[in-house]
C-alpha cells in the first residue's frame, strides 16, 4: 500500500506517445549540443540581430529534432526558431521548437542552455519537454498529467510571501522600447524580494519555477518557442501563468508572468504598475 502511495506521488505515468517522441528528439539534439560544447572555439557564429546569435549547432539540433518529429508524425506542422513555420497552417498539431535556448550563453561556455519542444493541439498546449544537456535534466509535462523532472513529479514552491521569494527574469536584449519600464520593475522587485536572477535561458527559468527552484518569473518580448513548454510545466505543477495584463495570451503577446499561487499576484501587480507607465 505504501509503495503504491509513494509511486502515486513521485512516479511518472506512462508517457504519451507524442511525449516519448519529443523526448527522443530533445535527447538527440542534446547529444549534438554536448559534442559541440567540447569545441566551442571552432563554432561558426552568425548574428541574426541585436544580441541575437545563431550557430551551426542551433541549425543541426533543429534539423535533428524536425527529422525525428516528422518521421513519426509527417502531417504535423512545425514552428521552429531557426527555420520558421512548415507544414499545413491549419494542422491540428503543431510542434513549437527552440533547438538551443540560450545560444549566447552557449557560445561563451556559460552552462545554462536547453532544448525546448512543445506540442499544441488545436492551439492549446498539450505536451512539453525541456532538456538541459549539460546537467542531463529532463523536464516533461502533459496537460492533465502533471510535470516531472527525470521521472519525479515536481511542484511549484510553497512560498507565500514575495519578500521571501527568489524571482527569475530576462533583461531586454533585442527591443529596447520598454527598457526603462523594465528597469523600474526590476529595481522595485530587487527591493521587495529575496533576490533576482537572470541566468539567460527563459525555458530553463520557467522549468525552474515548475520545479520550485524559482518562486516566480517575468519577462517581456519572448517568442512562443521560448516559453511554450515551460508555461505548460508551470500550470501542470500547480502554478499560475499570465501575460502582463493578467490574461492568458502570453504566447501571442510574448510577455509572461509566472509563479507559485501566492507569489504570482503580487509579482504581477508590481510589473503591471511599471508597464502601465509605458502606455500612459
Amino acid at each position: 500500500m505504501r509503495t503504491n502511495l509513494v509511486c502515486h506521488l513521485l512516479c511518472v505515468p506512462d508517457m504519451h506517445p507524442f511525449l516519448n517522441v519529443a523526448v527522443k528528439a530533445a535527447r538527440r539534439a542534446g547529444q549534438i549540443i554536448n559534442r559541440a560544447a567540447l569545441e566551442i572555439e571552432n563554432l561558426q557564429v552568425a548574428r541574426k540581430g541585436q544580441s541575437d546569435y545563431v550557430t551551426q549547432v542551433d541549425r543541426a539540433a533543429e534539423d535533428a529534432i524536425k527529422e525525428i518529429l516528422l518521421e513519426a508524425y509527417p502531417t504535423h506542422s512545425i514552428l521552429a526558431e531557426e527555420s520558421g513555420s512548415a507544414g499545413a497552417t491549419n494542422a491540428e498539431f503543431q510542434w513549437i521548437i527552440d533547438p538551443l535556448d540560450g545560444t549566447t550563453n552557449f557560445i561563451h561556455g556559460f552552462p545554462q542552455y536547453a532544448v525546448s519542444i512543445a506540442l499544441a493541439q488545436n492551439g492549446q498546449l498539450a505536451h512539453g519537454v525541456i532538456y538541459d544537456p549539460m546537467r542531463n535534466e529532463l523536464f516533461t509535462a502533459s496537460k492533465g498529467r502533471g510535470a516531472f523532472l527525470n521521472d519525479r513529479r515536481i511542484r511549484v514552491s510553497r512560498s507565500d510571501r514575495l519578500a521571501d521569494s527568489l524571482i527569475g527574469t530576462g533583461f531586454p536584449y533585442r527591443i529596447f522600447d520598454r527598457v526603462d519600464n523594465y528597469m523600474g520593475a526590476f529595481k522595485e522587485l530587487t527591493e521587495k524580494t529575496a533576490g533576482m536572477r537572470r541566468p539567460g535561458a527563459a525555458s530553463l527559468d520557467l522549468a525552474y519555477v515548475a520545479a520550485g527552484r524559482l518562486d516566480g518569473f517575468w519577462e517581456f518580448g519572448l517568442a512562443p518557442w521560448d516559453m511554450a513548454a515551460g508555461t505548460l510545466m508551470i500550470l501542470e505543477a500547480g502554478g499560475f501563468v499570465t501575460d502582463l495584463k493578467g490574461d492568458g495570451d502570453y504566447l501571442k503577446t510574448g510577455d509572461v508572468v509566472a509563479g507559485a499561487p501566492k507569489v504570482h499576484t503580487p509579482l504581477l501587480q508590481i510589473v503591471q504598475k511599471h508597464l502601465t507607465k509605458a502606455s500612459a
